[in-house]
């Protein structure tokens, strides 16, 4: 009858008033997400490249620490084959010590 057509109209009127705004709030929250999704890609692939450029870098000095650590080995070498000369040395000179 008339009161329920106009109970049900209300109802309806109701139901579609609040799927319109959840459907609103809905599509502003994908448009975000679609947003924000872009965003994300971009810093992505910036920090792919910043790590690549990273680690090239990161090569580039493990090569220098190579190269100063064998420098200072060498260094340590030509210090121990003096220390060696230097005690050759003494005991040819108290040798020859001796023979006089």
């Amino acid at each position: 009858t008339r009161t329920q057509e106009e109970a049900r109209a209300a109802v309806l009127a109701s139901l579609s008033s609040a799927g319109s705004f959840h459907d609103s709030k809905y599509l502003t929250r994908a448009s975000d997400l679609h947003a924000n999704s872009s965003a994300i890609a971009k810093q992505e692939s910036e920090l792919l490249k910043s790590s690549k450029a990273l680690a090239k870098e990161s090569d580039k000095w493990q090569k220098e620490l190579d190269k100063a650590t064998k420098g200072v080995k060498e260094v340590g070498d030509l210090q121990n084959w003096a220390e060696m000369l230097e005690r050759e040395f003494c005991v040819l000179e108290e040798t020859l010590r001796l023979a006089e």
